[in-house]
């Protein structure tokens, strides 16, 4: 099994360990509930080291770029960060990733650990032609994420980079606690925050300095179960859950990513297609009307009749109540429109909720 860089620090803080996708991570180290309550309300650590990192660099590396993905990459400048997809010829995700534009020829992809071996095979497999090398460098990077409303004050006494006029989405290569680092405004929790990649091969007087800082500003180290309850009270995609090889960009809401001006990429005839007949299911947000809680694969019923599982689901500590994400036929999807979801031997009642069930407020 796989260990981070930082596995002494949560083993020391007494974390909870468990296998993650061929990883050792810490499920969650003060509880679940008081982990995310932190994270929204001052700040939380992460370690998300497992995620994958490939680079794609050469002459036809931003061709190449666009040739797997349905955002336009032409639109990033060096120091820019773009959320889309890792496309199949059927217009369906391979993954969900951030892209990094480094420079015109240097692109960062951030996959998911469970799919970064199976990422790298596909983009090998679908290279061809075009002029770039392709890196799997996940294993020499070291990743920690900062999140929530004190993350700045945290951070920034740690590093040289000047944090507060960082918009979203962008990235500045800088020093962090004495470290050559990779700065990030970006996260997973639906917090302002920063995530923070470096290849040094001993990171861990970062881990040290952001926990030093933040103490005393309410932060606290956050694991696994915390990263999925805050990502879902957010309605941002879990891989293997929300999304998978059989999901479209519109079924999921992320119409918003494909750019179908750009010109041709990978499954871009099928998605044209679905966008010009309309889409029969898409992806919404419920909570429970019934008591229970509604947790992933739980069956789905629609007018009596099985209709698909639950996506994700979980007891939101912020909300105190059960929500979670599904797919619904389009003529059921209207906010109000109630459902029912299998829990145990029962049928319980759900009904179809604005999302993200959670948006900052600063």
């Amino acid at each position: 099994m796989k260990k981070t860089r930082f596995n002494d620090h949560h083993r020391k803080l007494g974390a909870k360990m468990i296998e993650f996708c061929g990883w050792d991570m810490p499920v969650e180290y003060k509880g679940v509930i008081e982990e995310h309550l932190a994270c929204r309300r001052a700040a939380g650590l992460f370690d998300v080291s497992h995620m994958g990192e490939i680079h794609v660099t050469g002459r036809e590396a931003l061709a190449f770029v666009q040739h797997i993905s349905p955002n336009d990459a032409a639109r990033l400048s060096p120091g820019m960060v773009q959320y889309t997809g890792l496309m199949t010829a059927k217009g369906t995700y391979v993954d969900d990733m951030l892209v990094y534009c480094v420079h015109p020829e240097f692109y960062l992809l951030v996959v998911n650990a469970a799919n970064t071996d199976k990422d790298f095979a596909y983009v090998q497999s679908v290279k061809g032609g075009y002029e770039v090398v392709l890196d799997n460098a996940s294993d020499r990077y070291s990743q920690l994420a900062l999140q929530g409303r004190q993350a700045i004050p945290i951070l920034q006494p740690l590093t040289d980079v000047d944090l507060a006029p960082m918009h979203s989405f962008t990235f500045v290569f800088g020093k962090v606690a004495g470290k050559e680092c990779i700065v990030s405004r970006t996260g997973y929790t639906g917090e302002d925050g920063f995530e923070i990649y470096t290849l040094d091969q001993d990171p861990g007087i970062l881990w040290d300095a952001i926990m030093e800082k933040g103490l005393p500003l309410g932060l606290q180290p956050v694991g696994l179960g915390a990263r999925d309850t805050l990502r879902l009270e957010s309605k941002l995609p879990l891989y293997g859950n929300d999304i998978d090889d059989m999901t479209t960009p519109l079924e999921c809401d992320f119409k918003w990513i494909v750019k179908f001006k750009k010109g041709d990429f990978l499954g871009r005839d099928v998605i044209v297609r679905q966008n010009e007949q309309g889409i029969t299911r898409k992806w919404v947000g419920f909570e429970l009307v019934d008591k229970g809680i509604a947790r992933p694969h739980y069956p789905v019923f629609v007018d009596g009749r099985p209709y698909g599982q639950v996506a994700s689901g979980t007891f939101s500590p912020l909300f105190k109540k059960s929500i979670g994400l599904t797919y619904l036929p389009i003529a059921k999807t209207a906010i109000g429109t109630t459902f029912e979801i299998g829990i145990r031997d029962k049928r319980v009642k759900a009904v179809v909720v604005p999302t993200p069930f959670y948006k900052r407020d600063y």
